[in-house]
């Protein structure tokens, strides 16, 4: 009674099956990613050791902006300013210019970390959620072991040069990634040109973003600038362009300049060089799937993910989608139950296979009407 359909449609297109070629980007270490398809387009020793520097401080706004969705912590709950993270914004580093005693709001040390990069709003923040700096970090790497940043470790709130503050910009990229993904109207924050702090005993201080690459005509919405001496400059950027988005991380620039200019020039090669297929959205109906002995004839089937590929645009070959399914499929069927296998393959390996499930519940006639179904299907072989 079953048979096997099996449904193909075809793009011209061809995955990413060489990500280096004749490009190079001047850095000691760099990684680009494609982030609707989580495909890495571009990497260059992206697993040694570096010190994350001011990069840390995404990691630092996580863990507040995981609390406040959680409902642990709120924006305008305030901090008092301890010596600590006040001598901070007297020695000479990134600073928001907090004074002791002050009690700031957690939305303006937020954009304190992330507009002004200081070090010292880091340490107030830390002290706030955790007590001490050092109890935080320990979140923080807790942190990064559930993003599987198996190369990461964060021994304070700043990135402030420490020996036992290191990362990758593999582990950088799965970090930003994740802020992207679950705060996005939090990242927001990081979009911000300047900020203004209304400091206590004297003038508004406005300060503005670090990041070169917002002040391009890019489409750049973050991430984070760092600089140690040892590590020399690096950052973390996303542009957000025609329906796409790409994430890169570099580390080792040898200038101010050199991070600008190379960062634009990674982006670029993956906007110029790929393409973004779409495949299937999440919760969206993709394919009728026959249906037998049913109330209906078929029923629309989704995936429970949005699916994405990456595609090179210098080299077509042929990307193939295939549903397969033993079927039709007899009912009674539930609905999210399992009908059919989406298969992506491209030149003849398989790139991805993902459940196909249905769109709704699907009733069994009764039994006469099974009854003729079957004579039909036995004299005419129609369902």
């Amino acid at each position: 009674m079953f048979r096997i359909l099996l449904i193909v449609i075809f793009f011209s297109f061809s995955l990413v099956n060489d990500t280096k070629a004749n490009f190079d980007v001047k850095a000691r270490t760099a990684i680009l990613q494609d982030y609707y398809s989580g495909e890495i387009l571009y990497e260059k020793e992206a697993d040694i050791s570096i010190y994350p520097a001011s990069m840390t401080k995404i990691m630092t706004a996580i863990i507040a902006f995981d609390l406040i969705k959680s409902g642990d912590l709120k924006l305008d709950e305030k901090f008092i300013i301890s010596e600590k993270a006040w001598r901070l914004s007297t020695s000479g580093y990134s600073s928001m210019f907090i004074m002791v005693g002050d009690e700031v709001s957690v939305e303006d040390l937020l954009r304190g970390i992330i507009v002004a990069s200081g070090n010292d709003a880091c340490i107030a923040l830390a002290e706030g959620i955790a007590g001490t700096e050092e109890e935080f970090a320990i979140l923080m790497t807790a942190k990064a072991k559930e993003l599987s940043m198996d190369n990461t470790n964060f021994s304070n709130s700043s990135g402030i040069n420490d020996p036992d503050n290191y990362s990758t910009v593999r582990d950088i990229l799965k970090m930003s990634r994740y802020l992207i993904r679950e705060h996005p109207e939090f990242y927001k924050m990081f979009a911000e040109k300047e900020f203004t702090w209304d400091r206590t005993g004297g003038d508004p201080i406005t300060q503005g973003n670090r990041n070169p690459l917002l002040y391009k005509n890019l489409g750049a919405d973050g991430i984070k600038t760092g600089y140690l001496a040892v590590e020399k400059y690096s950052l973390a950027s996303s542009i957000d362009r025609n329906g796409r988005r790409l994430i890169a991380v570099g580390s080792g620039f040898n200038s101010k300049n050199a991070r600008s200019k190379e960062s634009i020039k990674l982006l670029t090669y993956g906007l110029t060089n790929y393409d973004l297929v779409e495949i299937a959205k999440a919760n969206k109906p993709l394919h009728n799937i026959d249906v037998w002995l049913g109330k209906e004839n078929s029923v629309e089937a989704y995936t429970a993910e949005d699916i994405y590929k990456t595609i090179k645009k210098a080299k077509k070959r042929l990307l193939k989608v295939t549903v397969k399914y033993n079927g039709p499929v007899e009912a009674p069927i539930k609905k999210d139950q399992k009908l059919a296998t989406l298969r992506v393959v491209y030149d003849q390996e398989l790139v991805g296979e993902y459940d196909l499930l249905s769109s709704r519940e699907i009733k069994k006639v009764n039994f006469l009407s099974r009854l003729i179904k079957s004579i039909n299907y036995l004299i005419w072989g129609d369902v």
